[in-house]
């Protein structure tokens, strides 16, 4: 996985690693949120005590702050994905070829497309970035 991180995504790695005390090097924005991503094993210390850290990122940045682990191969594609877009509930998720299928009810789709396609744009590229594979919602 190949990126190119702006000015503003640098700040916010460099705020999470001082507030929290662990280095991550991925961060994205997905829905107004932004959401740092950390190995498994460091995700409850990233989150803190009560959600002390996060509350603190929150309240420097003004924007929801969300933490998830980093995905380990496919495996972990329904999964990072359904903690990326909660409150929206994923049916299954699907590969095929090269492609990653979502299956979502008709309102979850709803959510996940959002207005103009901005969010299903969002998520398109953080599946690339992270697995390789093109997006299909159903």
């Amino acid at each position: 996985m190949i990126r190119t991180i702006d000015m503003q995504h640098m700040r916010y790695l460099n705020l999470f690693s001082r507030i929290t005390k662990i280095s991550t090097q991925h961060c994205f924005i997905y829905n107004g949120q932004l959401i740092f991503v950390v190995p498994e094993a460091l995700v409850s210390r990233a989150i803190g005590d009560n959600g002390r850290n996060i509350r603190k990122i929150s309240e420097v940045i003004n924007k929801k702050v969300k933490v998830v682990m980093i995905p380990n191969g496919i495996k972990d594609a329904e999964k990072f994905i359904s903690t990326i877009i909660y409150p929206a509930q994923l049916k299954s998720v699907e590969v095929k070829d090269n492609v990653l299928i979502i299956n979502a009810g008709q309102q979850n789709k709803a959510l996940l497309i959002g207005r103009n396609k901005a969010r299903l744009e969002e998520m398109k590229e953080i599946v690339k970035s992270y697995f390789g594979k093109e997006v299909k919602v159903v």
